[in-house]
């Protein structure tokens, strides 16, 4: 992530008493600044909507609120299940061109993406055959988390937003402990580097194509007897 970038003027849109205060809590905040969003990238994230100054002004009241904000213009955002994401963001990270702003909401992972990956992104994936399909790929591991299906998997069902969408985007001032959205990459400048769909189709099957294989895993139940009788409860209310 990039230092501090203190062009003020982005925020300047009449008092600058209170443009000022929010300024004062940007520099104040935790030096891991990761996760914590700075003047410019609230910049940036306010050009998003309709009113980019009254977006700013809501957020100098309100600095540890989450907003929305719509997709389509500055950014589309893809969302994955957390345990995919975060094996997304190792490859992007490792072998790839790193990631765009990152967040978390609700047990899911939101990747921020150039405009248009939205719409692009599920039509990649079927054409290479790694679509998820209309049921659901992935696979519920022993404490409910979302996994990639061993062998001849794909990848689980995304929830891509673009235009006419909007997504709720983690508070300006944050932590680890703090309920609700929050960030883990966030926003530090008012040009943020965003992937494509190229990129996250790229990651995506890095991911699946390291699931470890069946064969590979040594489970701590016992071998299934091949005569007993087998129901699937997976349906059951």
């Amino acid at each position: 992530m990039t230092a501090w970038l203190p062009d003020e003027s982005t925020l300047h849109h009449g008092d600058a008493h209170q443009s000022a205060d929010l300024f004062a809590v940007l520099r104040n905040q935790a030096t891991d600044q990761t996760a914590h969003v700075t003047a410019a990238g609230a910049a940036w994230l306010a050009g998003a909507a309709a009113y980019p100054r009254s977006t700013l002004a809501q957020w100098e009241a309100h600095p540890s609120s989450p907003g929305v904000l719509p997709c389509g213009s500055a950014f589309d955002v893809v969302n994955v299940p957390t345990l995919f994401g975060r094996r997304m963001l190792e490859h992007l990270w490792s072998d790839g061109p790193g990631s765009g702003p990152v967040a978390t909401h609700r047990g899911r992972m939101l990747l921020f993406a150039s405009p248009g990956t939205a719409q692009r992104l599920p039509s990649l994936l079927d054409w290479e055959e790694w679509g998820g399909g209309p049921e659901p790929r992935a696979a519920m591991g022993p404490r409910g988390h979302d996994d990639v299906v061993d062998g001849d998997s794909k990848v689980p069902p995304l929830l891509c937003h673009g235009t006419g969408d909007a997504v709720t985007v983690p508070p300006l001032t944050c932590t680890s402990t703090t309920p609700g959205p929050r960030w883990l990459v966030a926003p530090d400048t008012r040009s943020p580097w965003l992937p494509g769909p190229d990129v996250l189709l790229w990651a995506c099957v890095r991911v699946t194509r390291s699931a470890p294989s069946s064969a590979a895993r040594n489970s701590i139940f016992p071998t299934a007897d091949p005569d007993a009788n087998v129901y699937d409860v997976s349906r059951r209310r």
